[in-house]
């Protein structure tokens, strides 16, 4: 099984899911990394807020954020390499990496707009 670790922006709270605005890309990882914990594949999730020694201790993070700056995150790194920085990896590269479909349940349109049955914006 692949080592997958995902490096995280500083972040206002653990997950990223927070506050007045969310963010769907933070929505749509956090959801795809409990889709795979439920089939037993582990993600781990290092977010710099909340845990700056692990981004220290790690030498290729460490490393990538002397050269690049905190602008490179997030960082994913496969088996302790580098597999993509600057975004969350998408559904089809971690299914590639873990060689497993990812099936997430998408949320219940409701209505035919964004604005709701009363027509749209």
């Amino acid at each position: 099984m692949k080592k997958i670790e995902i490096f995280d922006p500083a972040m206002c709270c653990s997950t990223g899911v927070c506050g007045p605005s969310i963010d769907p890309e933070l929505l749509r990882i956090a959801t795809v990394i409990n889709s795979l914990k439920e089939k037993g594949i582990i993600i781990k999730r290092h977010g710099l807020s909340n845990e700056p020694q692990d981004f220290i201790s790690n030498k290729v993070i460490s490393d990538i954020l002397q050269k690049e700056g905190a602008d490179v995150l997030p960082v994913t790194l496969v088996d302790g390499e580098v597999a993509k920085t600057k975004e969350y990896p998408t559904n089809e590269e971690l299914s590639k990496w873990l060689d497993t479909e990812i099936k997430t349940k998408q949320p219940e349109k409701k209505g035919g707009c964004c604005c709701g049955p009363e027509g749209c914006c």
